[in-house]
């Protein structure tokens, strides 16, 4: 039978994250420019509608379908299965008898789970549970191209990269593919440094890449809008990042607990680094930073969250704002691209230093996920750190070159262009593309 109270936490976990994705469109508008803030919040919401669809019926059977790629002695007897998972889950059926059965297999019904007499709760809070990581992953990446892309051309880049990038890249991590199974790299990735953060980041970065830059940057200051926004955006992320992080345990035990802690302490470190780092270089503090501070703590944090010290997480939240402050407010603007919203800044670079750190600051007996032992500084093996820096490798590779065929197929469907038009940027994406606006005394004009 299915054990209560474990299935009440996923309940709640799953929830907890599915709110990130309204947190996110709070923290998105407010940062945006205000004739452009409905569009900014609906392409955030859109997600939603797009990939909770499509992760009930096609998504959850790519990520965490299929055969095993490997035997019980290690030898490879699947190749497809390091990188994708199956169509034995589509549509979700498989977890109607599961359902019926209260967790024991039902005799004459076929297979229902591996192991299901040894679920602790229904796999179908598990689909949820996934569908919302899914959820806030890709409305991550349209930070990167606000004010700048065509509505529907959005709408189909969430829908192929759903499928094409993040469920199979979901199975390479977590579904026993050749990230994150011990018989092939044997990364670890708590809570989704790789899959959630670096994929999105990149993500973004590629494909502000292939969109161009806003009108006029460069040569005008683009502020945020609304600073409340923000606050609140961020604040609703760092409660909901709860649930992502310690719900990751799928279990409420000590582990969850500690991912827990360990999710209040990186980001409030982060917080102060930015702030202090912000002094230095501009002379004062800003909310807005604090709140950039706050989000980089929790995208350092994500990979590391069930396996790190407590000290250990503030020691990376405090670590992490300088590097991506450097990346912001320097790199971005040597290299030239136009990253809106800094999703590559904070969560593209937040995931990656998350995930070496991991190979650092990682307990031995904490690493329970794979042979590759603990981070160097416990073991002074390199082992688990190789590991992760692969893991990362293989995530760019994987992703860059998704994206770019992705990029490459939407552009050509729309007519050769992501973009809208020169007009409908100057007047604003509210009323251009919606015919709404959040604030319909102003006129939308530069």
């Amino acid at each position: 039978m299915f054990d209560t109270g474990t299935s009440a936490f996923m309940i709640v976990s799953t929830m907890l994250v599915f709110l990130m994705t309204p947190a996110l469109a709070f923290f998105y508008g407010g940062l945006s420019r205000r004739k452009h803030v409905v569009n900014t919040m609906f392409m955030s919401v859109i997600v939603i509608g797009v990939v909770a669809v499509l992760w009930v019926l096609v998504g959850d059977s790519f990520a965490y379908g299929g055969p095993d790629a490997f035997s019980e002695d290690g030898a490879l007897v699947d190749p497809l299965a390091l990188f994708f998972g199956g169509g034995d889950r589509l549509a979700s059926l498989w977890s109607t008898p599961d359902v019926l059965s209260g967790g024991a297999p039902i005799a004459d019904e076929g297979a229902v789970l591996a192991d299901a007499e040894y679920a602790s709760y229904p796999g179908i809070i598990d689909i949820g549970f996934q569908a919302a990581f899914a959820i806030i992953t890709i409305a991550i990446i349209t930070g990167a191209l606000a004010g700048r892309i065509k509505f529907g051309a959005i709408v189909a880049i969430v829908a192929i990269w759903a499928l094409v990038v993040y469920a199979p890249l979901a199975h390479m991590v977590w579904g026993g593919g050749l990230i994150g199974n011990e018989n092939a790299i044997g990364a670890i990735d708590f809570a989704g440094g790789d899959v959630v953060h670096i994929s999105s980041g990149v993500t973004g970065l590629v494909l502000c890449l292939l969109l161009g830059k806003r009108r006029g940057y460069g040569m005008m200051s683009y502020r945020p809008h609304n600073v409340p926004f923000v606050v609140l955006g961020a604040g609703l992320l760092w409660f909901g990042w709860f649930g992502f992080n310690a719900g990751s345990a799928f279990v409420a035990d000590g582990i969850a607990g500690l991912a827990l802690i360990n999710t209040m302490v990186a980001p409030a470190a982060a917080m102060l680094s930015w702030a202090f780092v912000e002094k230095i270089k501009t002379g004062k503090s800003t909310l807005v930073g604090a709140c950039t501070g706050v989000v980089a703590g929790l995208v350092v944090i994500t990979p590391a969250a069930g396996f790190v010290e407590p000290w250990a997480a503030v020691v990376m939240g405090l670590i992490v704002s300088p590097i991506c402050y450097f990346a912001i407010a320097f790199v971005k603007g040597k290299i030239g691209y136009d990253d809106a919203l800094d999703a590559f800044g904070c969560h593209g670079v937040g995931g990656i230093t998350g995930g070496i750190l991991t190979g650092l600051l990682c307990v031995p007996e904490l690493n329970t996920w794979t042979n590759k032992g603990g981070g160097l500084l416990y073991t002074g093996d390199p082992t688990l750190l190789i590991a992760q820096v692969e893991g990362i490798l293989v995530t760019l590779v994987f992703v860059i070159v998704a994206v770019l065929i992705i990029g490459v197929v939407v552009k050509a469907i729309f007519k050769g262009s992501l973009r809208v038009s020169e007009r409908e940027e100057s007047e604003g994406l509210d009323t251009a593309l919606h015919g709404e606006s959040a604030y319909p005394a102003y006129n939308g004009l530069d």
